[in-house]
């Protein structure tokens, strides 16, 4: 429900920034207009990958599409830096000659999208802790909160001063900002697709806490990533001289690789280390 309505609020700002953008010929206006057009195609992702990891495994997908999270994150970084890339050109080319700005359009415009991103920051704030989507578009929402600050003041600057080549400069300070901003995600959502280990865990300690599980002599081939922007998996090869130590032992491990890591599927291969067994990946070891 919280990105459904971030999404209205979202669209219906986008609309009225770009009408009064053009008509203020504001190029700051239009720039975060732009923004929060990027940040509802983000939104949309985010919600239709929300959707379809929900769906169940089945046939070819044996995973489900979770990975589509991943796929919405890294698309909307994309479509972000894009935007960021077209806002740029158009403000250099003003800065060169400025053109007359409605200054008090432009700041109440920008102060009705300093209350819609704000309320729209505010709504995504509790599923940001533990998603990378969601904490895309909390992020978004919350810069452009800041950044609609930003023209609010440009706007009054302009109106007291008559300078009207704050607003292309407020523009590129938006592109800044915006770039900054998606840096982040794009780089997380680039590990995330090239599984990587997912941020926050520590490869070294999880190795170390397998070592540590009773009849655990060694432990092999340890795989970690994220299978979407919300769950992570783990393949391990444990060396345990006495043989399998039982049901109960294993999903007592799988367990404590869930409440420490946060690694909630966990697929585990015993060995006594009688004979060398490595898997394709690390045909070394």
């Amino acid at each position: 429900m919280a990105f459904r309505i971030a999404i209205a609020l979202n669209l219906l700002l986008v609309l009225i920034q770009f009408g009064f953008g053009f008509i203020a010929n504001s190029t700051a206006l239009m720039a975060d207009a732009g923004h929060n057009l990027s940040d509802v195609l983000g939104l949309v992702l985010a919600l239709l990958a929300s959707v379809l990891g929900r769906r169940p495994p089945r046939g070819r997908y044996t995973y489900g599409l979770r990975s589509s999270s991943i796929l919405a994150a890294l698309t909307n970084a994309v479509l972000l830096l894009l935007a960021s890339g077209a806002i740029a050109w158009e403000a250099v080319q003003r800065m060169l000659a400025p053109p007359p700005v409605a200054g008090l359009t432009v700041t109440l415009v920008a102060a009705a999208a300093l209350v819609v991103n704000g309320f729209s920051a505010w709504l995504l704030l509790r599923g940001q802790k533990s998603d990378l989507n969601v904490r895309g578009a909390y992020l978004h929402m919350l810069s452009d909160a800041a950044i609609s600050l930003g023209v609010v003041v440009a706007g009054l600057a302009i109106m007291a001063t008559g300078w009207n080549w704050l607003d292309p400069v407020v523009s590129v300070v938006i592109v800044a900002l915006i770039v900054a901003g998606t840096w982040g995600l794009l780089r997380e959502a680039l590990d995330l697709i090239l599984s990587a280990v997912p941020a926050g865990i520590d490869p070294g300690e999880v190795a170390g806490f397998l070592r540590e599980r009773p009849g655990v002599r060694d432990v092999h081939d340890l795989h970690i990533w994220g299978m979407s922007t919300t769950e992570n998996a783990l393949t391990a090869h444990l060396v345990m001289p006495d043989g399998y130590p039982g049901d109960e032992v294993l999903d007592a491990i799988s367990e404590g690789l869930r409440a420490r890591f946060g690694i909630g599927h966990s697929t585990l291969q015993v060995e006594q280390g009688t004979t060398r067994h490595a898997c394709a990946l690390h045909p070394s070891h």
